[in-house]
């Protein structure tokens, strides 16, 4: 493949052709959002790495430090705009309590369990600027077509199989917009806006924002801000960290935040990977 092909298809994070597949590995690791694109019908990904959040402790309950696994599995069978996807979190947890003594206990198990599908409703088509000979100033004009997003929609379900500390009222549904602007040949803005834990005492509504830069044909790097906003406490998360595209099927990465949620500031570190296995098979909605 062509070097020039390979990088564009990277630093967008998806294909333009077929509105979804692309012939690189399109992994939304290390940031948190969702890009609306699906991986492709026949895809079969996996994209994992473990992580460490460390706070301080604080008046009553508190959890000063995680360490853990991610795992995420999407593919698609049905329509070459729809993805379906399993999030997996299994984690050690230092539970402490603070008041005029500080005690703490160490507990294992799953802290999140869910499963959803995203279905692409809008695809922006942008212009070959590259075809234009006639005008210089045409050819290296912003496309306005580039301001407005592919739109995805999102429905999961929160299977709430999870540990005890973890647990709310039961089953509770999360829907989602996923946006993307493709702002040039280099760098992307992916948004999402979440309404999760519906009808629980601890329904949020979330918002990211991620900015990705290529900075060659296979390193990238991204600057995201996460919102979070409940009854109980309203958290800031400004992440940032590099993904390397080792080749076309396989991409490690490595990230850092810091999280600010009134009580206290907290430290992440991750590191991953992303692997697809390809079966795909052109369809054609």
């Amino acid at each position: 493949m062509d070097k020039k092909i390979l990088f564009f298809f990277f630093i967008c994070s998806s294909s333009l052709l077929n509105a979804q597949y692309t012939n690189v590995i399109n992994s939304n690791r290390p940031g948190f959002s969702e890009s609306p694109y699906s991986v492709g019908a026949g895809v079969y990904q996996i994209e994992t790495g473990f992580f460490y959040n460390s706070s301080k402790i604080v008046r009553t309950f508190t959890i000063p430090k995680s360490f853990g696994l991610n795992m995420v599995l999407r593919t698609s069978f049905f329509s070459e705009r729809l993805e379906l996807n399993t999030n997996f979190t299994i984690q050690k947890d230092q539970v402490a309590f603070k008041n005029v003594f500080t005690s703490h206990y160490f507990t294992t198990g799953i802290s999140d369990f869910s499963v959803g599908a995203k279905y692409l409703v809008y695809h922006q088509e942008y212009e070959d600027k590259s075809k234009e000979i006639r005008s210089w100033k045409r050819r290296h004009a912003f496309d306005w077509k580039r301001a407005i997003p592919s739109v995805a929609v999102y429905i999961g379900m929160n299977t709430n199989l999870v540990n005890d500390i973890y647990k709310l009222e039961g089953i509770t549904p999360k829907v989602g917009v996923l946006l993307q602007n493709n702002l040039s040949n280099k760098l992307n803005i992916i948004t999402n806006i979440f309404y999760d834990n519906i009808n629980s005492s601890y329904s949020e509504f979330i918002y990211i924002v991620t900015g990705t830069y290529a900075i060659n044909d296979n390193w990238s790097t991204f600057l995201e801000h996460q919102g979070r906003y409940n009854n109980f406490q309203i958290n800031n998360n400004f992440g940032t960290g590099i993904a390397y595209l080792a080749n076309r099927h396989f991409q490690v990465d490595a990230s850092t935040r810091l999280n600010f949620n009134g009580k206290t500031t907290e430290f992440y570190v991750g590191i991953g990977f992303s692997f697809r296995l390809d079966r795909h098979v052109p369809k054609f909605d």
